[in-house]
């Protein structure tokens, strides 16, 4: 049984997974100074609050307060134990993890190298079945997508492949390359019962993640005596494959929605290889599951949000009542994108592989060109529903409309268009659709349709229980120790070897003094120093504190004066509240009666002062 990770194999690993490439593959990150920042996907937030920075290997969201080193981002955002996390690293940067001896403790939650071994498996299908396409017994699936559009070249592209029929081909093919049974019953490859194939006479299409690592596959029916149900099948849930965390064509399509801040959501895997074929590279679609939070929250963190210009996501529906239907259920998540929201709907109620087809690549870019907004696509679907030709008809459908669609659309002005676009399509004055809608609006306050973003939490709720209170950074009063503390963290060397001679009365707030403790318990090391201080720190208030203060960048470059005299401005401080509790005391100290205790108060006095002045013009330059 494996013990723990061997501490230099994870020095290396951490050296290898740069923080920036691994939160890069979930977060769109844009550069700001030394940092990068990008929305958090921990917590809902349209504007980025979270940095990253390079160059301490540290990440940070000043929304939620979480944070920590590329380990913590991994075990947080994939629901993994420490070991696993390393390990899954590991796997990514080619690194082989040694173990010490398991009796001196437990052994990780998995076993070692499974993520990559899964991984490998579905690498390994992946090209069987992409070989077997091109086999005699493929025929029926070459005719399919040959029908659909697509040749040899498409099917490469898009690793399209053909599962044999025979049941254990799969199997057979990769016991041969080493892969136990048991491996591939986790992989849902095979099946436990008589270790046939899942998936057996179809067309196979693999699913990537943004570092086009295999994660599992999709499947189309071919011939009528296919005894699986459904005529789409997807891989079931296994340690790497999560069905509402995974988008196909992701791989394809993550760097241009990052450049061009747009997604075009199509509804199925021929529909996003005739897009990507078209021109349209920013496609993906949801494999095997309807569209989610989940994944409307990928979408918008690859998106990202801020600057100048709004990001994008376009839903390719088709124009008939399941279509309608998908685009009431995006709407009600919409509210999750600080990107503008449309509907793209083909012609005919064709779907975009047969617009392709029939049409040709430019008239699938016309649709996507010739999108409308979501909210006036699902105005139309609500009035449908009704008989505009009526009075009442109208009435109704002004109150619905306003009950569904615009109660949850809170900005105004984009509000008066909608009404606008409202009164043109039921044919009534727009300050009467105004009215009514108000009335509407009035009558109803149970809230919008959409489920509400989360409140984005200052402190996490955990905080509340802590006896530590959180500093306010913007305190003046405590500018210096917050200072002093983030120059300890970031910049160790330019303190002399006893810390400039701070010490704990220079740290009023408790969690101030909390990160000094950290920093004079630890012989120096600059290697890993904000690792150290970190493992040094039990208090969560404090690590959490530490994170924020290695992401924070300093006012100025710091040198060796600088740092010296930003500790001279906190010693001060102290300085001159003694200096004025000993000239209180003095004067409540009668000095006839009490000659020799005066006296000592003086010279005690008088020492104070002269340690004020040289802190004085210590401190001398620093930014007011």
């Amino acid at each position: 049984m494996a013990g723990r990770i061997v501490q230099e194999d994870i020095e290396t690993v951490r050296e290898r997974a740069r923080i920036e490439d691994v939160i890069g593959e979930h977060v769109t990150l844009r550069r700001t100074g030394a940092d990068l920042v990008g929305l958090c996907p921990f917590h809902d937030e349209k504007t980025p609050s979270m940095h990253v920075t390079p160059s301490r290997g540290f990440y940070y969201c000043f929304g939620c307060g979480v944070g920590g080193n590329v380990f913590d981002f991994i075990m947080r955002i994939d629901n993994l134990s420490f070991a696993e996390a390393v390990q899954q690293l590991a796997d990514k940067t080619g690194v082989t993890l040694r173990y010490e001896d398991a009796r001196a403790g437990g052994a990780p939650a998995s076993a070692p190298g499974l993520r990559a071994r899964l991984l490998a498996a579905n690498q390994a299908a992946a090209q069987f079945f992409q070989h077997e396409l091109r086999g005699a017994d493929a025929a029926a699936g070459r005719a399919l997508l040959t029908g659909r559009g697509f040749d040899q070249e498409a099917c490469d592209r898009f690793g399209v492949g053909y599962a044999p029929r025979g049941g254990h081909d799969l199997a057979t093919h990769l016991a041969k390359l080493g892969f136990s049974d048991d491996e591939l019953i986790k992989a849902n490859l095979i099946r436990p019962n008589g270790h046939w194939d899942v998936f057996q006479g179809r067309v196979i299409w693999p699913i990537r993640d943004s570092s086009s690592a295999v994660l599992g596959f999709g499947a189309r029916k071919l011939y009528d005596d296919d005894r699986m149900p459904g005529k789409y099948i997807n891989t079931s849930e296994t340690p790497v494959y999560k069905k509402s965390q995974v988008l196909y064509g992701l791989d394809l399509a993550r760097a241009e929605i990052g450049k061009q801040g747009k997604a075009v959501v199509m509804e199925g895997y021929t529909d996003v290889m005739a897009a990507h074929l078209s021109g349209i590279t920013t496609a993906v679609a949801s494999c095997g599951t309807a569209f989610g939070e989940d994944h409307a929250r990928l979408l918008q963190r690859l998106i990202g949000a801020g600057g100048s210009q709004r990001g994008q996501v376009v839903f390719f529906f088709d124009g008939d009542a399941a279509g309608q239907a998908a685009a009431l259920k995006v709407f009600r998540l919409s509210d999750q994108f600080a990107a503008d929201t449309y509907v793209a709907v083909a012609p005919d109620n064709l779907d975009p592989c047969d617009l392709r087809l029939a049409r040709g690549e430019a008239a699938l870019r016309d649709v996507e060109g010739q999108r409308i907004a979501l909210p006036l696509f699902v105005m139309r679907a609500v009035l449908a529903r009704f008989d505009l030709d009526r009075s009442d008809g109208r009435l109704a459908a002004v109150r619905a409309v306003a009950s569904d669609v615009l109660r949850a659309v809170s900005d105004a002005e984009q509000r008066r268009g909608y009404e606008d676009d409202l009164a043109r399509l039921v044919g009534m004055g727009v300050d009467d659709v105004r009215r009514i809608t108000a009335e509407t609006l009035r009558r109803a306050p149970s809230g919008p349709t959409r489920r509400p973003s989360a409140p984005v939490q200052a402190e996490p709720a955990s905080q509340a229980v802590l006896v530590t209170p959180w500093p306010n950074p913007s305190d003046l009063r405590l500018d210096a120790e917050r200072a002093v503390c983030l120059l300890m963290l970031q910049y160790p060397t330019f303190f002399s070897t006893d810390w400039n001679g701070l010490s704990l009365l220079d740290f009023r707030h408790p969690a101030y003094r909390g990160v000094f403790e950290a920093v004079r318990s630890l012989a120096f090391d600059p290697n890993g120093w904000g690792d150290a201080v970190q493992q040094a720190t039990t208090d969560p208030t404090v690590r959490r504190l530490e994170l924020e203060l290695l992401v924070e960048q300093p006012l100025l470059a710091p040198d060796e004066a600088y740092v010296s005299a930003y500790t001279a401005r906190l010693q001060l401080i102290r300085v001159t509240g003694e200096i004025d509790n000993l000239k209180s005391r003095m004067q409540r100290t009668n000095p006839v009666e009490h000659a020799d205790e005066h006296r000592a108060m003086f010279a005690q006095l008088l020492d104070l002062e002269q340690q004020r002045r040289e802190l004085q013009q210590r401190s001398l330059g620093l930014p007011e």
